[in-house]
């Protein structure tokens, strides 16, 4: 039997440098790890671009970028930022976005001497691409519902979705809604792996060690929040009305303000005791965590977040933080290690409760962070791709 191809046309919704990594980034670098080689296609632009002053930006750095050329951004892993037109939901401009892509991708190929790749996917609107490049297997790898995104093409991405699903050798979902609507088209290869943490990464917040004097220079007890500042994701009244009731706590904020909702208003919560710290690099994110109190989760509940699983949960579970999170669904199996609260008065009751150190038991928080690491989730997911391949050809 042919051994498994290792080689990844690899088409990600967030761009390698983005300070907040996502399912995306850590997957990819992580394959690259084991032996995978990586052709990271940046995001496509999904989101109809706004005339704000952060969608011209980001516009501006892409073609800098596009025009670089291919770029190695660690063993294994070279980034493609490909200049495509961001109106996914006129079939027109995604024809010739195909076409530019095609081309594009067909070359870095041939420089990087890919020949039988894997086409691994987070993008339905790829699926127009499949059977292109002469792919070996198809997986898409469904970490959101991306129709619930605010400003996406939902028209464009509902049918590309079931297309690809139907067309693709393995699906990976993230939560059990995604799984119980892709399961639908293509049970037989679709599977659930929540997302996970880097728990030696994180464990590192529970050792001493450097607090940012950003964060240092704030008055303590100290509430946490990792993550975008969007108001399509984050329960804005909530967070201003516990700043209110609770004046002594002080709320520290890192992530970027308006990210992937750019009209997103943070007027509410322009508080003495709210701090918005911006967006930080990964590699200091532990260093952050050791000075915070309590880690929260304040999320709202709609068409979106009902099938997200949040990437911080098991980050702030191995920091050794209490987590205090809004009665999201991914969340209900995880009862016994965080406090799930549904009003913004059982928010004040249980930060309350974990600053006096009471609530779910240390040991068995850092023990279920443990137990949802990178590197045990790819094992698991490895093993399925090699035993797809192996039926695929006939072992």
């Amino acid at each position: 039997m042919k051994p498994l191809p290792k080689d990844i046309i690899y088409f990600s919704t967030a761009d390698w440098d983005n300070p907040t990594w996502t399912n995306n980034q850590h997957m990819a670098s992580r394959l690259a790890r084991h032996g995978f080689r990586i052709l990271y296609i940046e995001s496509l632009g999904l989101r109809k671009p706004t005339v704000s002053g952060r969608d011209i930006t980001r516009i501006y750095r892409r073609f800098k970028k596009g025009f670089r050329g291919l770029r190695e951004v660690q063993e294994n892993v070279w980034v493609y930022s490909p200049l495509v037109i961001p109106f996914h939901s006129r079939s027109s401009f995604r024809q010739l976005n195909r076409s530019l892509l095609k081309w594009g991708i067909h070359h870095h190929l041939q420089s990087l001497r890919f020949q039988t790749p894997l086409f691994w996917t987070y993008n339905p609107l790829t699926f127009d691409l499949t059977g292109t490049f002469n792919e070996s297997m198809i997986i898409y790898h469904c970490v959101d519902n991306l129709a619930a995104s605010p400003r996406l093409p939902a028209g464009a991405i509902v049918p590309a979705e079931e297309h690809l699903v139907q067309r693709a050798d393995l699906i990976f979902t993230t939560h059990p809604n995604l799984q119980a609507t892709l399961s639908r088209w293509n049970p037989a290869s679709t599977y659930l792996f929540p997302n996970v943490a880097d728990y030696s990464h994180f464990s590192a917040a529970r050792k001493p060690g450097l607090v940012p004097d950003d964060l240092d220079s704030i008055p303590r007890p100290r509430i946490g929040f990792i993550g975008a500042v969007s108001n399509y994701k984050i329960d804005l009244e909530c967070i201003a009305y516990i700043a209110e009731a609770r004046k002594d706590w002080h709320w520290v904020m890192i992530g970027q303000i308006g990210e992937g909702e750019p009209e997103t208003s943070i007027d509410l919560l322009r508080k003495p005791n709210i701090h918005f710290l911006g967006p930080k690099d990964y590699q200091s994110l532990p260093d952050y965590l050791r000075g915070i109190d309590v880690a929260v989760l304040p999320n709202r509940i709609n068409d979106y977040t009902t099938s997200m699983f949040p990437m911080k949960f098991f980050e702030y579970l191995s920091a050794g933080k209490p987590v205090i999170a809004t009665d999201l669904p991914a969340l209900h199996h995880y009862a016994d290690v965080c406090s799930i609260v549904h009003t913004p008065e059982e928010f004040i009751e249980s930060i309350s409760a974990a600053l006096d150190g009471h609530g779910p038991d240390l040991d068995r928080r850092l023990q279920s962070a443990q137990e949802n690491t990178w590197e045990i989730r790819l094992d698991h997911m490895e093993k399925i791709l090699s035993e797809k391949w192996a039926r695929k050809n006939g072992s």
